[in-house]
C-alpha cells in the first residue's frame, strides 16, 4: 500500500505553519515534506515533528532569492559559493530533523548558455554528493514544466537522466512529480515503471489545477498500484493545493490508508 506524506507548505495552509505538523498528524498522516524550512529553528521544527510521530521525509536546498522569482542555484554560473553556504545549511536542518533526503532546484536557465548551465549543474551538484558521504542522505533531481516554472533550467526527463548517468552516484536520485510529468510528455504508467530504478522521492497532484489527486486528468488509483506492484519502498508526497480547506478534500486518501 502506498505510504502518502502531506506536503505541509501547500497543504493544511488554513493552520500557521507550526501547526500544519498536527494537523497532519490529525488527519491520518505519518510523514510530512515541505518546501524549505529555513524560516524556522530546526529545533522548533525537530519538536513539532516528535511531539506529533511524523517522519520528515523531503525539503528543498536554499533556492536563493524565492520571493524575486529564484528557483534554485545549483546551474547558475557565478553563484557557486552561495550554493555551497545552502548546502551546508540545508545539512544542519536534516541532522536535526532526520530527514533523509534533500531536493536541489536547479535555477532558471534565461538568458544563461545551457551547456554553461549543465557543467555548473553537475559540478554543484558533485560536490554536494561529496558533502553527503557518509549520511546516508539522498540527494534528488526533479524535472519541473516550463507552464509553471517558466525558465526552469531541469525541464525534461531526458535531461535528468542524463545528469544522473553522467554523474553515476547511488545517492543521486531521481524526484517523480506525477503532476509535472503528466504535463511535460504524459504516458505515465510506462515513464513511471521505466524510471522507478532511479526514482529516489514520487510527488502527487491533480491535473490541471494542482489540486486534490481525485480530481483531474490523470487515473491515480491507477498509478498508486502500478508503483505498489513494482514494490516501490519511498514515500509519496502529496505536493498540491488544496480546493478548499485541507481536511475536507482528504476523502481520496481514505482508501489508500484504511
Amino acid at each position: 500500500m502506498p505510504r502518502f506524506a502531506a506536503n505541509l507548505t501547500m497543504m493544511f495552509a488554513e493552520h500557521p505553519f507550526r501547526e500544519r505538523f498536527g494537523a497532519a498528524a490529525r488527519a491520518g498522516f505519518k510523514a510530512v515534506e515541505f518546501l524549505f524550512p529555513y524560516d524556522f529553528r530546526p529545533g522548533e521544527l525537530a519538536r513539532e515533528l516528535n511531539v506529533h510521530g511524523l517522519t520528515p521525509v523531503l525539503f528543498n536546498l536554499p533556492p536563493g532569492d524565492f520571493s524575486a522569482g529564484e528557483r534554485g542555484l545549483a546551474a547558475l554560473p557565478g553563484r557557486e559559493q552561495e550554493f555551497k553556504q545552502g548546502v551546508d545549511r540545508a545539512l544542519t536542518y536534516a541532522e536535526a530533523l532526520n530527514c533523509r533526503r534533500l531536493h536541489v532546484m536547479a535555477g532558471n536557465s534565461d538568458p544563461h548558455d545551457r551547456e554553461q548551465l549543465r557543467a555548473t549543474y553537475v559540478r554543484n551538484l558533485t560536490y554536494t554528493l561529496g558533502r553527503l558521504e557518509g549520511t546516508g542522505i539522498t540527494l534528488l533531481i526533479e524535472p519541473i514544466n516550463r507552464h509553471d516554472m517558466p525558465g526552469y533550467f531541469l525541464d525534461s526527463f531526458a535531461l535528468a537522466r542524463s545528469v544522473l548517468n553522467e554523474i553515476g552516484h547511488s545517492q543521486l536520485k531521481l524526484q517523480l512529480d506525477w503532476y509535472h510529468a503528466q504535463i511535460m510528455q504524459g504516458d505515465l504508467t510506462r515513464l513511471t515503471e521505466e524510471l522507478l530504478p532511479e526514482v529516489g522521492h514520487i510527488q502527487v497532484a491533480g491535473v490541471p489545477d494542482r489540486h486534490e489527486p481525485d480530481t483531474g486528468e490523470i487515473n491515480f488509483p491507477h498509478l498508486f498500484g502500478a508503483v505498489d506492484r513494482l514494490d516501490y519502498p519511498g514515500w509519496i508526497g502529496c505536493e498540491y493545493r488544496p480546493a478548499a480547506r485541507t481536511e475536507d478534500g482528504l476523502g481520496w486518501l481514505q482508501a489508500f490508508t484504511t
